[in-house]
């Protein structure tokens, strides 16, 4: 087998629809938005193998506030794989990454085996929940989620930084801006206790990050997020040790399509509050 000749570079604006070609042979939900998203975070770093003119792997790494590098989008042409290029976008966008204090990532179970020899490290299973065709929910309780206005943007930002771990200013901001109607928000004695964010993907509606003190309150979220998204497809990545809500969905037509291993390279010095994410917002983002 020829090894083949490609150089890394930085992906840019004009890639997008490239690295879409990549994400949609492999049947992933990543819309054209999240792409630029990652690529236009000026303190982002994303790399892309070309062969020629063309496109034939990428790797991205979200830097949320020099606190936590979330890699994400690692992939690489069919045609192109067993030939070093995924091994050469991990080791450069690593080397570039070298002064953060932290490195995470959701990894499939094969990638799971690549990054250990990164000196990657298991922190917790997370399950993929796939709706093919959500139902209409009846209403249930007192307690009605509000709408979450742009007024409510800076509490969210930091309700999810005690949460996930890290600030996350640019992709709170975007799902709220971008997607207002997927947007809510629990408020108990004039606090936010809890929220539900979305973004509409390439296939699925993405239902996701889920914050929440208990099941309860994150059912009345989820509950209504749903109802918005009647007869259409829907998916979740739900930590794994909330059985409570795994098992809730299964009775509303969720089924378990795969799961991730969320891993931390060396140390893990921001684990976030684990006892309050129940979904996360993708694996490209954590």
């Amino acid at each position: 087998m020829t090894t083949p000749d490609f150089t890394i570079r930085s992906i840019r604006p004009s890639d997008v629809s490239g690295a879409m070609k990549l994400s949609d042979a492999e049947g992933w939900n990543q819309t054209e938005k999240d792409w630029k998203l990652l690529i236009e975070g000026c303190e982002n770093i994303c790399l892309l193998a070309e062969n020629g003119k063309q496109i034939i792997g990428t790797t991205t790494a979200i830097n949320y506030s020099n606190q936590i590098a979330w890699i994400g989008m690692v992939l690489v042409a069919a045609e192109y794989r067993r030939q070093g290029v995924s091994k050469s976008l991990l080791t450069n966008i690593l080397k570039k990454l070298e002064g953060c204090k932290s490195i995470k990532l959701d990894a499939t179970p094969e990638g799971q085996q690549v990054y250990k020899q990164y000196d990657f490290k298991n922190e917790f299973l997370i399950a993929r929940m796939v709706n093919a065709s959500m139902k209409e929910l009846p209403p249930d309780g007192d307690v009605y989620p509000e709408p979450i206005k742009l007024k409510d943007l800076e509490a969210i930002i930091a309700l999810d930084e005690v949460v996930f771990g890290a600030n996350r200013t640019q992709v709170i901001e975007s799902l709220i801006k971008e997607y207002p109607e997927k947007a809510w928000l629990l408020r108990q004695n004039n606090s936010i206790v809890g929220a539900a964010l979305g973004r509409k993907g390439n296939k699925y509606h993405q239902l996701g990050p889920v914050i929440g003190s208990n099941i309860h309150e994150v059912r009345i979220l989820v509950k209504k997020a749903l109802n918005d998204l009647t007869g259409q497809p829907v998916v979740m990545d739900i930590l794994c040790d909330k059985e409570d809500l795994i098992t809730w969905l299964n009775t509303l037509g969720f089924v378990r399509q795969r799961h991730f291993v969320r891993m931390y390279q060396t140390q893990n010095p921001f684990p976030g509050n684990i006892k309050k994410q129940y979904a996360i917002c993708g694996p490209e983002f954590g």
